[in-house]
């Protein structure tokens, strides 16, 4: 387990990071997102005993970094954006100078590297000169070195950066077998693999957690509700009333003829509840098939340009529970969520999102 406790770490007048919290528990494999400057980096370099923090805690498996750093670091396995070789040696020299470096005793020096090696895909690599490798395979090696020692977390910064598409399925690959028995932070700017492989995501802006949730999740968090939009073969009035009669539904309407006898229409759930299966049973009692059904959710692009905007500075939470606010009319209940959402400013519609590249963003 990794736990972070109020993390603050200031260069200067700057806060790199400011009073950060979280846990990671075993066996999660979590995507760490942010633009660049956001925090990332110090975070993970304060976890792994490389910097130290102005005020707060971190832990990895209950032992402090700080208090007991030789302890802590045994239990972790760290892979930086660039990884740390030496050109010159073999993979079979680099492994084992690590090996000696790490002072590893529990496991057998030669079973132990050829496990690793089989794990990540060095088998056959093991005599090569490391200068010799492609780019993939000298990050196989630096996935190597931060499981040497088996360490049970493992972090990872932009483990395929400048890699072609088959390198980085491969490591995707790699990445994934490794989570099955242990605990993965993984840094990234390829949110595609934070989809890919990640089974929750932390999102730092500012130096502050501003999201933490499943992926799958993250667009409910900011849209608050669940949209799709339903191609049926049928009568655009009576397939309307069909659908508006749909338990769960609050909202449908026509919005385009697609084809002959086929319309489109958008379809608004109300919180929290599955329409699709009640929606094609009563379409298909009624005789009108479904010919597409696509969700209208943000892609994870668009929520984490949403989120890291620097207009305003918004947290997002999956526990907190609803307040009461005034409005004009009197009171009412607003969640956490319908905050976020009138913080950013999010289009419902999915149509109006500000991709300007400025200076210093994403």
């Amino acid at each position: 387990m990794i736990e972070v406790s109020g993390l603050t770490k200031t260069y200067g007048k700057k806060r790199g990071i400011d009073r950060l919290s979280f846990t990671i528990n075993d066996g999660e494999i979590v995507g760490f997102l942010g633009p660049n400057g956001a925090g990332k980096s110090t975070t993970m370099n304060i976890i792994t005993g490389y910097l130290s923090a102005n005020s707060g805690a971190a832990r990895i498996g209950g032992i402090d970094v700080l208090e007991d750093p030789v302890a802590a670091k045994r239990n972790v396995g760290y892979l930086p954006e660039q990884p740390p070789l030496y050109l010159d040696m073999t993979v079979e020299e680099y492994l084992n100078f690590i090996y000696d470096l790490k002072g590893v005793k529990e496991f057998k020096r030669k079973a132990h590297l050829a496990e690793i090696c089989e794990l990540v895909g060095l088998k056959d690599h093991y005599k090569r000169l490391i200068r010799n490798l492609s780019k993939g395979y000298k990050q196989r090696v630096g996935l190597a070195q931060a499981l040497v020692g088996n360490p049970e977390v493992l972090i990872l910064d932009e483990p395929t950066v400048g890699l072609d598409p088959k390198q980085i399925i491969e490591i995707r690959n790699v990445i994934k077998n490794l989570g099955k028995n242990r605990t993965i932070i993984l840094s990234t700017h390829i949110l595609q693999e934070v989809s890919a492989i990640c089974e929750r995501v932390l999102v730092i802006n500012n130096g502050q957690i501003v999201a933490d949730d499943k992926p799958d999740n993250l667009s409910a968090l900011i849209t608050g509700d669940r949209k799709l939009v339903v191609r049926v073969a049928g009568p655009k009035d009576t397939v309307r009333h069909i659908l508006r009669s749909v338990d769960g539904v609050q909202f449908a309407d026509v919005t385009v003829q697609s084809e002959k006898g086929s319309y489109d229409f958008l379809v608004e759930a109300k919180p929290n509840v599955d329409i699709r299966k009640p929606m094609f049973a009563a379409l298909a009692k009624a005789g009108y098939p479904i010919l597409q059904l696509k969700s209208m959710d943000l892609s994870l692009e668009d929520i984490f340009i949403k989120l890291t905007e620097d207009k305003k500075k918004v947290k997002v939470s999956q526990n907190k529970q609803p307040k009461k606010v005034k409005t004009e009319e009197g009171s009412e209940t607003k969640t956490p969520l319908e905050d976020t959402f009138d913080a950013l400013d999010v289009n419902l519609g999915g149509a109006d999102f500000d991709f300007e590249d400025k200076e210093g963003e994403i």
